[in-house]
C-alpha cells in the first residue's frame, strides 16, 4: 500500500478561466499577435504527407504584403479579370449586408447576420472551388452564394420569409438552402454541417464521382462533438473534404479562448487527427484562394481532407440580436493587424495598375443601386408581419422527400375543415 503523501505544503488546486485581453473601455493593442511577413510560409506539394508540414498549422499563410503586392510561393497568380470579379463579389456581399441589416432594423425581417471583415473567406473560396462542389456553410458564408452569382431577390425572399421564399418560411432568415446552387441548408445548431459534409464527401468518393465537399464553422464550434466526429471520419476514410474553421476571435459573447485558442491554434487540431492543416490570413483574399485551391487539389487526387483555419476578426456583432459593446473594446476592429479584406484586394489591384479609386467608388455606387433594386423586387412578395405569406397547409410540404401517410391525413383534414368553415385560409 502506497504511503500517503504529506499535503501540508501543496498549493490548493485551481482552474484557469479564460479572459479576453480587452473589455469595454479598454484600449485595444494587438502588438503580441504574430503576423509573419507575406510570402514567408513554404508551399508543399499538394501530394505531400500531412506530417511533413506541421509548421503550417502554427504559422500564417500570407500572400499580400504591406505594399499591396502578391509575393511568395502561395501566390496563385490570378488574372486581373479574376481579381476584379473577386473584388466585385466581396463588395457586393458588403452592400447586401448593409441593406439587409437596415431592413431588419426597420422591422422588415426578424434577424440578420453580417460578415463584415470576413468577405474574403467565402468569396475567395467559392472562386477556388468548382461550381458543383457541394458547400456546407455556417451562417456567415453568404458570400458563397453571391460569388456563384445567385439571385439576390431569391436570397432576400428567404430573409423576408415571404411568398417567394423557396423554403416556405420553414427556416430562420439567412439560413439559405438551394440544391441547384450546391449549397446545403444552413443550420442554427452549431457544427451539424461538419459530419454532413464529411458524409457527403464519402458518398461522392464511394460513387466514383469527382465532386468534393467544403464546410465552414466558427472557432467556437470546434468545441462541439460534431466537429470531432467529422474529423475522425474524414481522417480514417480520407474523405475528399475541406474543413474550414473561421477564427474571428469571438463567439456570440465569449472570446476564442473558451474554445481553446489560448493553448494552440485551431489549425493544430489537424495534427492530432493526422490530416493536413493550414493556418491562413483570412483577410487576404489571395491567401484564402491559394489555400482552398491547394486543399481542393488534395481532395480531388485522393490525398484526403484539409483543415484550414482562417485567422480573421468579426467586425460587427454576432447578429442583430447581439451588442458587442457590452463585452469587447470598441477599438478592436480598428486596430486589427490584418486590416480589411476588401481594402487589401483593392490596393493590390491598384498596385498592379489594374484598378483605381474612381472605378472602385463607381462600383460601390452601382452595387448599392443593384441591391436596392433587388430589395424593392423582393418586397413585392411581402415582408415580416404583413399577412400570411404561405398557405397553412404548406406546413406539411418540403420536409420529407415523400410525405408520410399521417401527414397526408392531417393535411387533408385541414383542407376539409377549411372548406367546411367557408374560410379559405389554408390554400390560396
Amino acid at each position: 500500500m502506497t504511503a500517503e503523501r504529506p499535503r501540508a505544503n501543496l498549493p490548493p488546486l485551481t482552474l484557469h478561466v479564460p479572459e479576453p485581453k480587452f473589455r469595454p473601455g479598454d484600449e485595444a493593442d494587438f502588438a503580441d499577435v504574430d503576423v509573419p511577413p507575406a510570402g514567408a510560409a513554404r508551399r508543399p506539394e499538394a501530394s505531400a504527407a500531412p506530417d511533413s508540414f506541421h509548421e503550417l498549422a502554427y504559422s500564417l499563410v500570407r500572400v499580400l504584403d504591406d505594399e499591396g503586392q502578391a509575393v511568395g510561393p502561395w501566390n496563385p497568380k490570378l488574372s486581373p479579370d479574376k481579381l476584379r470579379r473577386m473584388l466585385r463579389h466581396m463588395a457586393l456581399v458588403r452592400a447586401f449586408d448593409e441593406r439587409m441589416f437596415r431592413a431588419q432594423r426597420q422591422g422588415k425581417t426578424s434577424f440578420y447576420m453580417k460578415c463584415t471583415g470576413e468577405e474574403a473567406i467565402a468569396v475567395a473560396a467559392a472562386h477556388a472551388l468548382e461550381r458543383d462542389d457541394m458547400v456546407f456553410p455556417s451562417y456567415r458564408q453568404q458570400g458563397l452564394l453571391i460569388a456563384r452569382d445567385w439571385d439576390l431577390v431569391d436570397m432576400m425572399n428567404q430573409i423576408y420569409s415571404n411568398k417567394g421564399d423557396r423554403l416556405q418560411g420553414k427556416q430562420l432568415p439567412i439560413m439559405y438552402s438551394t440544391k441547384e446552387g450546391s449549397f446545403f441548408s444552413i443550420s442554427g445548431n452549431l457544427a451539424t454541417q461538419y459530419p454532413q459534409a464529411v458524409g457527403w464527401a464519402m458518398a461522392s468518393a464511394a460513387k466514383g464521382d469527382t465532386r468534393i465537399a467544403a464546410t465552414w464553422c466558427g472557432e467556437g464550434s470546434t468545441a462541439e462533438g460534431d466537429f470531432h466526429s467529422a474529423c475522425t471520419f474524414a481522417s480514417v476514410y480520407r474523405a475528399p473534404v475541406i474543413l474550414n474553421v473561421v477564427n474571428n476571435q469571438w463567439a456570440i459573447s465569449s472570446f476564442s479562448g473558451f474554445a481553446g485558442a489560448e493553448a494552440t491554434t485551431f489549425a493544430a487540431r489537424a495534427v492530432g487527427y493526422g490530416i493536413a492543416g493550414l493556418r491562413v490570413d483570412g483577410n487576404d483574399a489571395l491567401a484564402v484562394y491559394a489555400a482552398t485551391e491547394w486543399a481542393a487539389e488534395r481532395a480531388r487526387t485522393n490525398q484526403g481532407p484539409t483543415l484550414i483555419e482562417h485567422f480573421t476578426y468579426r467586425a460587427e456583432g454576432h447578429s442583430t440580436s447581439d451588442d458587442p459593446s457590452q463585452y469587447r473594446s470598441a477599438q478592436e476592429y480598428g486596430v486589427w493587424p490584418l486590416g480589411d479584406p476588401i481594402v487589401r484586394l483593392k490596393r493590390h489591384l491598384i498596385a498592379i495598375g489594374e484598378w483605381d479609386e474612381d472605378r472602385h467608388a463607381a462600383q460601390d455606387r452601382e452595387l448599392a443601386e443593384m441591391v436596392k433594386a433587388a430589395q424593392k423586387e423582393a418586397e413585392k412578395n411581402g415582408i415580416l408581419g404583413h399577412g400570411l405569406h404561405q398557405p397553412l397547409d404548406t406546413l406539411f410540404e418540403g420536409v420529407f422527400e415523400e410525405m408520410p401517410w399521417h401527414l397526408k391525413e392531417q393535411q387533408a383534414q385541414m383542407l376539409a375543415e377549411e372548406e367546411a368553415s367557408g374560410r379559405p385560409w389554408a390554400r390560396k
